[in-house]
């Protein structure tokens, strides 16, 4: 996580439309997640890659403006009801994730599968979504847990989907997580565009996943009042989700299910040439 403010850097030199102070304030917004107990302006500095006595700075104006709170414990901070308020307002008028919801469930008890749905976030793939299957065991990865784009599913099919002019800011936030640099990101872009091209699905090898216990297939999906696609993923232990298994059963239920969203949305099939 310290690279962060090392690419905030970076993109300010490269941009001069780029306010650093704006983007170290959401910085540290994106560092909490769902299972943290409050943190400390030490732990955010840790995530965020920013001096601690900026970040002090930063909680204690975020904390005026409600996006921050520290009711139980004045050295610890959490997300705010302005922070709450703003996610409410986000989540209304993304109108697929309601919509998506009965399905990606269905799937999910169906295959065994742990479903979800993801997001780019930066140079990370960001889980904002997930519908864990009933009455059956599987992986628990929770909203806000981030993945690689190399060595993940999901974030093969993010390289493989997301639009040309949006590619290099990815990687280059990426490069140095799991080695990917420009030319090892050419490559999964192409794999994973040939594998939707003939599937409709993408499976990173299981020899180059970030972790030796999930295997996972993931698809893409444009919702159209989004700049780039979103990801539904199905994952599960190697043990229960073998490869044959995602390429004969899971991938192919997994395609056909966001299938059925974009018939309910309207849409026609995703098409990766406004892509290329």
């Amino acid at each position: 996580m310290r690279q962060s403010a090392k690419r905030m850097r970076e993109d300010e030199a490269e941009d001069p439309r780029f306010l650093t102070t704006l983007a170290r304030g959401l910085s540290v917004l994106r560092a909490f997640r769902p299972s943290d107990d409050g943190l400390g302006n030490a732990e955010i500095a840790e995530r965020t890659g920013l001096p601690k006595s900026t970040v002090s700075r930063l909680t204690y104006t975020l904390r005026a403006l409600g996006y921050l709170s520290n009711a139980r414990r004045r050295d610890r901070y959490r997300p705010g009801p302005a922070l709450l308020a703003l996610g409410n307002v986000a989540a209304a008028s993304i109108s697929f994730v309601d919509l998506a919801g009965p399905l990606m469930q269905r799937l999910a008890d169906q295959t065994g599968t742990l479903a979800l749905l993801a997001v780019r976030d930066e140079g990370r793939v960001l889980l904002v979504k997930t519908w864990r299957p009933r009455q059956v065991s599987s992986i628990w990865l929770e909203v806000g847990h981030r993945l690689p784009l190399s060595g993940s599913s999901s974030g093969h099919a993010v390289l493989g989907t997301l639009p040309a002019d949006l590619l290099g800011g990815a990687v280059r936030a990426a490069r140095g997580e799991r080695g990917l640099d420009a030319a090892g990101a050419a490559e999964i872009r192409a794999q994973a565009q040939g594998q939707l091209a003939m599937q409709g699905f993408v499976i990173a090898d299981p020899s180059t996943y970030f972790s030796p216990n999930v295997h996972a297939v993931s698809t893409p999906f444009q919702p159209r009042d989004l700049a780039e696609p979103v990801i539904f993923t199905c994952g599960a232990m190697p043990a229960d989700l073998t490869l044959a298994r995602m390429r004969d059963e899971v991938g192919p239920k997994l395609r056909a299910t966001v299938r059925e969203l974009e018939q309910i949305m309207g849409q026609g099939p995703f098409s990766q040439r406004q892509n290329v």
